[in-house]
């Protein structure tokens, strides 16, 4: 798609630090960062990037926190043109080793930590100034601008390869280019509260969209709701269902002063009418439901005046359609699988021609999540075609964690399913078939899985079972667990 008003990615993202150059556009404790100062960083990081020899094409590695130094980096290594890949931190150290394998050129962190591929510091970057004058964008719109990893829990993370014009085509950054959804949100980011990492997909553009909303992004290095918000006087903050449940709760009981918030945006499962609506009905109308994927960025986004339970009127630049099992379209109101174009859309999976062929297909993105339309054009969600658990947002995908179980001495069999979690919203629950007459150690058990697929992807409870039941064809069936 052509880059529209905005120019070449990250030109937008400059234009609106330069619009905010007199303003707070970061804080971090006592440390405020003006829209001038950030993007003198920009500019002292990209010139230090192309002082080490990188440019368009090549692939940079992020291990980077939450700080205005890391958000430098991103719209720095974005400005010479190379292939951003952001690491997670906490990932197994098997998974980083593989990220940092993408024919990465160097890897920039702010830890001191060293790594393979030649490991350049934030802060020796800043240390390079600048030439006077505006910044000059390297890319080429049809290169890779970044590689957005997904769970990681196949034992390879998929990386969704996002190009330069798909950057450019999206509204993150383009005032003039909102959705209404995307507009009543942004009228209410005057303090953006972030924390984990900017590698996160959406805590990154929501930052973005702050700046470029006359915003500032706060950084909470204890992100705790509710008392970040009163701490920080946040106005806006990213949040998980199970997150948002404990935080319902904690209202009900003690009421801390949340006067000063007008934005929650539920991310990464889908939330329920009557959840929605108690949510709404003890914090008030903050709630912002999104819907979107690594691979597609956002669908869709309900504000609080939706109705509970679905996901917004999707804007007229993202296209849905609703298939049934032959790929057929289905009628207003029926439930099929979900298929979505969206300007901002991966191209494919990195180095994964078979997964992107069962995913990327004539434009369109297959989510292989199940919904619906209503007769407003309202987006629902019903329920996934998937083989996956979501926990704390993070979809991982049972496959692998069934393979790894069965690796076990103890373990003949293993079958994975998904179910309910308060803290996490899912989570794994393993049925497995002993080889004799042991039973395998749950703690065991847990400990192989998060050596090999990191700690979300370790069963909760363990039950052992004789043997699986089968469908008609003769095959497990797994639907009759649990």
């Amino acid at each position: 798609m052509p880059a529209a008003d905005g120019g070449p990615f990250p030109r937008a993202v400059l234009d609106a630090l330069d619009a905010g150059a007199d303003r707070p556009v970061f804080e971090h404790g006592d440390r405020v960062v003006t829209g001038a100062e950030l993007l003198d960083l920009v500019a002292q990081v990209a010139a230090g990037l192309r002082g080490h020899g990188l440019g368009p094409g090549d692939g940079v590695a992020l291990l980077l926190g939450v700080t205005p130094e890391a958000f430098a980096v991103i719209i720095a290594a974005h400005v010479v043109g190379t292939r951003v890949v952001g690491v997670r931190p906490g990932l197994p150290d098997a998974q980083v080793r593989h990220l940092l394998d993408l024919d990465i050129a160097a890897a920039v962190t702010d830890s001191g930590t060293r790594y393979a591929p030649p490991t350049l510091t934030v802060e020796a970057l800043c240390e390079t100034r600048a030439d006077p004058g505006p910044l000059r964008l390297g890319a080429r719109p049809e290169d890779v601008a970044r590689l957005i990893h997904t769970s990681g829990s196949t034992g390879t993370p998929k990386a969704c390869a996002q190009t330069y014009a798909a950057m450019a085509a999206a509204w993150t950054a383009r005032p003039g280019a909102w959705p209404p959804a995307i507009r009543e949100l942004a009228s209410r980011l005057g303090r953006y509260l972030v924390f984990g990492t900017l590698s996160s997909q959406v805590m990154f553009e929501y930052a973005v969209l702050t700046i470029a909303a006359g915003g500032t992004v706060v950084v909470a290095d204890r992100p705790a709701l509710p008392e970040a918000i009163t701490r920080h006087r946040a106005t806006a903050s990213v949040i998980t269902v199970p997150r948002l449940a404990k935080l319902v709760a904690a209202q009900r009981r003690a009421p801390a002063d949340l006067s000063t918030l007008r934005a929650l945006l539920v991310s990464g499962s889908p939330l329920t009418p009557d959840r929605h609506s108690e949510a709404l009905e003890v914090l008030g109308p903050v709630v912002f439901h999104g819907y979107g994927q690594t691979e597609t960025g956002t669908i869709s986004l309900a504000t609080p005046a939706d109705p509970p339970g679905s996901v917004g009127l999707p804007p007229g630049v993202v296209d849905v359609e609703v298939r049934d099992e032959h790929g057929s379209p289905v009628p207003a109101g029926a439930d099929g699988e979900l298929f979505v174009r969206t300007p901002a859309q991966a191209r494919s999976y990195w180095a994964d021609p078979a997964g992107s062929a069962e995913v990327f297909a004539d434009g369109w993105v297959r989510t292989r999540d199940l919904g619906r339309v209503d007769a407003a054009g309202r987006l629902h969600l019903t329920g996934r075609t998937r083989d996956v658990v979501i926990v704390n947002a993070n979809l991982h995908h049972v496959g692998p964690i069934e393979r790894v179980l069965a690796e076990h001495p103890d373990v003949a069999e293993a079958y994975v399913i998904a179910v309910p979690d308060e803290d996490t919203g899912e989570a794994p629950h393993a049925f497995v078939v002993p080889i004799g007459d042991r039973a395998p150690d749950l703690a065991a058990l847990r400990e192989l899985v998060t050596g090999r697929l990191g700690a979300a992807c370790a069963p909760v409870r363990v039950t052992v079972i004789a043997e699986p039941p089968v469908a008609p064809s003769g095959k497990p069936d797994k639907r009759l667990l649990g």
